[in-house]
């Protein structure tokens, strides 16, 4: 068998790119997002992408080093407000946008891992999101009609992996991460923590190593706060 860890992100995404292929980024915000293989991708050059994330990064940071690159066409997501490049690009024509419900990027995403090619959901039905899509009655309700989403490649974040692949996630970090795990044709992992075989609790594992093609432990992780927000000191 083949061993699956990698020395660094560069080497796990070794043959995997290409021009106009579609990448799959886990985390929320900038919660478990997967930094290292983003700055790998970033150095490769590759362009035109189609990327599927719940969200862009920020300015300068997460997949917002892509957007400065230039090497996003299009993006598949449910929420993109916290990137000032972003929305000048947009405005602009320069990048696309598939905006979804968050709900649904996230079923889109586990529908396409689980070999589901499309289901039906109320939300969005009579709205911007149903335009163009087939709407079908079921019981006497509206339901809008939503394809599954798969990707060329899955990169993603857990907190501890062993070398088979095996993963866990980590509070916010699962969001969006897991399901992205199953609905690559390639899926590529980074852990802060890679332990031997057999070190994590069978019952506890999020991600199966079936899923999972390529493990590296990252060099570094800066995670940042998308936000800082505070509250005044409460006087007694």
């Amino acid at each position: 068998m083949a061993d699956k860890v990698k020395p660094n992100a560069v080497e796990a995404l070794s043959g995997l790119l290409f021009d106009g292929m579609t990448i799959m980024a886990g985390g929320f915000g900038l919660c478990g997002i997967p930094e290292n293989l983003i700055a790998a991708i970033r150095e490769t050059g590759v362009k035109d992408l189609t990327v599927i994330s719940n969200n862009c990064g920020v300015d300068g940071f997460g997949l917002g080093i892509l957007l400065e690159n230039r090497q996003i066409k299009k993006m598949i997501s449910s929420y993109v407000g916290e990137n000032k490049l972003f929305e000048q690009l947009y405005l602009s024509g320069e990048l696309e946008l598939e905006f979804n419900p968050q709900g649904t990027l996230a079923e889109r995403i586990r529908a396409g891992g689980a070999g589901i090619p499309a289901f039906f959901t109320k939300t969005g039905v009579g709205t911007l999101v149903a335009e163009g899509k087939e709407v079908r009655e079921f019981d006497g309700e509206l339901y809008v009609m939503e394809r599954g989403l798969t990707a060329d490649l899955s990169i993603v974040k857990a907190w501890k992996g062993d070398r088979e692949g095996n993963l866990v996630y980590r509070k916010t970090a699962r969001n969006f991460n897991p399901m992205m795990a199953t609905a690559g044709k390639v899926t590529v992992v980074e852990v802060e923590e890679l332990v031997d075989i057999g070190a994590l609790d069978k019952d506890n594992i999020h991600t199966p190593g079936i899923y999972v093609d390529h493990i590296l432990k990252g060099a570094v992780f800066e995670k940042r706060i998308e936000r800082v927000t505070t509250r005044q000191k409460e006087t007694v």
